[in-house]
């Protein structure tokens, strides 16, 4: 006989229902964990379905309580929060402005009726425009869209600049602009293609990069402050600045034809603050040597003024003697530089001997003796030859003066 069967055990040969040793059916279990939540929140029976006689209402309601009053401390406990260092609470009830809270603990009301939006306002931020340094192998590089741009002079050029910024204001930064990060960066691209457009290529590419990036800044700044965007810009970096590549080769070789004029008018402003300095020295000296000698000639010439005024005060008081003494100074200085020797015949002998050879040879010798010295107040002139060979000496005595003054004249 089946077990469905009338008349059978009624034993399920698979779930084994009516073993009284196993597990109880799912269904059942499920009905039963119903019951007693119905129980518990409604203070009645099962809905007629339990044979159990309804329990007491008072129990049930204090476990109400007591159920309400955890949740309600869970639910106030969950409006604690922490502010990390570096960090802004900005609190908001129903969406309105409430205020900022500062880094620790606080605690607000929880949600749904109150907010709290942590904001990072130390963290350095960054945007990249003309060009992407992460991601997928389809957007690295350059960017064509965002780094080419007319110049000044209506040329292209291939800029790439990086923004470093943070917030300042956390309250602004969250209610004034609706995607601060696409703002910053649009605003970035406009002040960057205004002032690339006012500048020169050459200015661009060479010496004008730094003034560039500064101009650039100061531009974000201003628009970002009149949104009240609550940004500050910390510093604008230009990656970098070149032709297309289209034009590279052709400006490579316009830079390096550059540094060689640069570097040609180094080595000519060398060689003239070698050379300039030089001249100037010796124009300098020539300079010197000139106005000494022109002091030399004035103190000379000043002081032959002075010895002629002098003599001639002498020459009024004796003409005669002043004449002869300077007739026989002019002759003794004439003399002194000739090898020719006066000898007085008529004063001499016919034993006389006068060494001419020794006497030729050993000139400055008889140089330095004062050949010809003249003793104005004797009225004669005695002329000293020494003899080498011998070592005596000659004494000539030269005619007096006063027969000498009658033969020159």
């Amino acid at each position: 006989m089946s077990w469905n069967e009338p008349g059978g055990d009624k034993k399920d040969p698979w779930s084994g229902r009516g073993d009284q040793n196993g597990p109880p059916d799912l269904d059942e279990a499920i009905r039963s964990i119903q019951e007693k939540l119905t129980n518990l929140f409604a203070g009645t029976g099962g809905g007629g379905s339990s044979s159990e006689p309804p329990s007491s209402g008072k129990p049930m309601k204090s476990l109400s309580i007591i159920g309400a009053g955890v949740a309600f401390v869970l639910w106030g406990a969950s409006g604690f929060y922490i502010v990390d260092e570096g960090n802004h609470g900005v609190e908001t009830r129903f969406g309105q402005y409430i205020g900022i809270t500062q880094s620790g603990l606080h605690w607000h009301i929880p949600a749904p009726f109150e907010r709290v939006d942590l904001v990072n306002v130390k963290q350095q931020r960054f945007i990249e425009v003309g060009y992407r340094s992460g991601g997928s192998e389809q957007f690295k590089g350059s960017v064509p869209k965002e780094a080419l741009m007319l110049t000044k002079d209506e040329n292209y050029v291939d800029v790439r600049l990086a923004v470093q910024y943070q917030v300042k204001d956390a309250k602004q930064f969250l209610f004034n602009i609706v995607n601060p990060a696409a703002t910053l960066k649009q605003v970035t691209e406009s002040a960057q293609r205004g002032v690339i457009g006012g500048s020169t290529m050459d200015f661009v590419l060479t010496e004008g990069r730094s003034e560039i990036v500064t101009q650039i800044k100061k531009e974000i700044q201003d628009v970002m402050d009149s949104y009240q965007s609550g940004i500050q810009v910390t510093s604008v970096n230009l990656q970098d600045a070149q032709p297309p590549e289209q034009v590279q080769n052709a400006f490579a070789d316009a830079i390096k034809a550059r540094e060689d004029e640069q570097r040609l008018i180094n080595e000519a402003e060398a060689y003239s603050n070698d050379v300039v300095p030089k001249a100037r020295g010796a124009a300098a000296r020539k300079l010197q040597e000139a106005e000494g000698y022109k002091e030399q000639i004035i103190a000379q010439a000043e002081g032959d003024t002075v010895r002629f005024t002098k003599l001639y005060a002498e020459y009024r008081k004796a003409p005669e003697i002043t004449r002869k003494r300077m007739y026989i100074e002019s002759i003794e200085t004439v003399l002194s530089e000739t090898s020719k020797v006066m000898v007085d015949v008529k004063g001499g002998n016919n034993m006389m001997y006068l060494p001419l050879d020794k006497l030729l040879e050993y000139k400055p010798a008889v140089a330095n003796t004062n050949v010809g010295a003249v003793n104005a107040n004797e009225g004669l002139n005695h002329v000293t030859i020494p003899q080498v060979a011998s070592g005596e000496e000659h004494n000539i005595e030269r005619a007096s003066s006063r027969s000498r003054d009658s033969r020159g004249r």
